[in-house]
């Protein structure tokens, strides 16, 4: 304990591994649980908060924390791996005091706090000490006398806080997750606030937010799309998986739905169209319309180029399929699959006609999600092509298309019921 600092600043510590005494890693820090203790008291630190394995966020009192520094965390005693829930006046200093704006005690105007230094004093406790803060801004009185930007660094009691209710920035909880995968950020999207979820949505790219929505429940999604002006909302639902954007507009009124297909372009709403005229529990309500398409006369090093492309899925990626012009969905006729191992046993130059799979045969749109999951099951297929009554490849079933539909809707919180073990309690 002599060797470990006494003031550390809390975006140093982000996505740090924690450990236990043995030395067996618990999971990611990524937040920090402090008590407001008034304008006139420095917060006090109660806890951090770790990502387990599960992409669950638990909670482990500062108590238990018997070594902390920039390179690990070390916890000790019996962890409790019930979901962290926030209580009372606890604030969470990444998700809720990080971008936050506060005024200046000197009188010198505003600034944005960046990061939050937290101090151990004698006693073994924790408490909030500094503020690494961004100077300036549009409500700063005297921008033209010090230079927008300017970063310093200042006790917590040198700036008045406001209400935790201000609107609050987001940019650098952003940028602080930009390497999550866009599930892991859902899920920490998930476990915000209502106004917090909707500050970060609306600092996102429209891409990354995209992505982010196809994987949270449907009621964050709605909010979330409802939030965001209408033009806005039409660009995020072109960026999804058309199956996916069909899946968020269902849940919307008849009227805002058709308000923001008709805001789409008109190629990216006439795929959501087709697949909202799917009956639920088809095979067309479940398929994307953009799987990888090429003709029979394509070669296995163009078919390769295809597959590499970072935007498509494992599923998606494990299977060209062939088809007649056009090659956009509904296609011309229907003609084969050739999955990602064929292309690794033949050469470059091979055209993919002549090494399809023949003996794998499409499904009917109109098929029962029963019958493509035992398809699926028995093949042991990543993905399945989707014919129409004409023959015409209109779309393809992946597995994970499959799993979403057929796990229960609360799928994440029986599996964190299974997950805990006997532990302390949050607090």
């Amino acid at each position: 304990m002599s060797t470990n600092p006494t003031r550390v600043f809390v975006a140093r510590l982000l996505g740090l591994d924690v450990f236990d005494p043995l030395g067996d890693r618990l999971g990611r820090l990524r937040d920090v649980v402090v008590l407001d203790r008034g304008a006139l008291k420095e917060p006090q630190v109660v806890g951090i908060v770790i990502e387990v394995p599960g992409k669950k966020r638990i909670f482990v009192p500062m108590t238990r924390v018997t070594s902390m520094d920039t390179s690990q965390i070390i916890c000790t005693g019996l962890v409790n791996l019930r979901r962290f829930e926030q209580r009372g006046a606890e604030l969470l200093v990444v998700g809720e005091l990080f971008d936050r704006r506060v005024t200046l005690q000197d009188g010198s105007g505003d600034a944005v706090i960046e990061d939050i230094a937290m101090e151990k004093n004698r006693a073994g406790d924790w408490h909030v000490s500094q503020l690494f803060i961004r100077r300036g801004g549009p409500s700063s009185p005297l921008r033209s006398l010090r230079r927008s930007g300017e970063r310093l660094i200042i006790n917590w009691l040198d700036a008045y806080h406001g209400a935790t209710n201000e609107p609050q920035g987001a940019s650098q909880f952003v940028a602080q997750h930009e390497d999550l995968k866009a599930a892991d950020f859902a899920e920490a999207l998930h476990e915000m606030s209502n106004k917090r979820r909707l500050e970060v949505a609306g600092e996102l790219q429209d891409d990354r937010l995209a992505d982010i929505l196809q994987e949270l429940p449907d009621d964050d999604q709605v909010q979330i799309l409802s939030s965001l002006n209408r033009e806005r909302a039409a660009d995020i639902l072109e960026e999804m998986d058309p199956d996916d954007a069909a899946d968020l507009l269902n849940e919307l009124p008849e009227a805002q739905k058709e308000e923001l297909l008709q805001l789409m372009e008109p190629e990216d709403a006439d795929d959501v169209r087709r697949l909202l005229e799917y009956e639920e529990d088809t095979a067309g309500s479940l398929m994307t319309t953009v799987p990888v398409i090429l003709p029979p006369e394509a070669t296995v090093a163009e078919a390769l180029a295809h597959v590499r492309r970072e935007e498509l899925t494992p599923a998606l990626a494990s299977s060209i399929f062939v088809c007649r012009p056009p090659l956009e969905t509904p296609t011309g006729r229907y003609l084969g699959v050739v999955h990602i191992q064929q292309l690794l046993r033949f050469p470059p130059p091979e055209q993919l006609g002549n090494i399809l799979d023949a003996d794998l045969e499409p499904v009917s749109d109109q098929a029962n999600v029963s019958e493509v999951s035992r398809i699926l099951a028995t093949y042991n297929l990543n993905s399945l092509p989707i014919i129409n009554k004409e023959g015409r490849l209109v779309g393809a079933v992946t597995v994970d298309d499959v799993l979403d539909h057929l796990l229960p809707d609360d799928w994440r919180a029986q599996d964190d019921a299974r997950a805990l073990r006997r532990g302390g309690t949050h607090g």
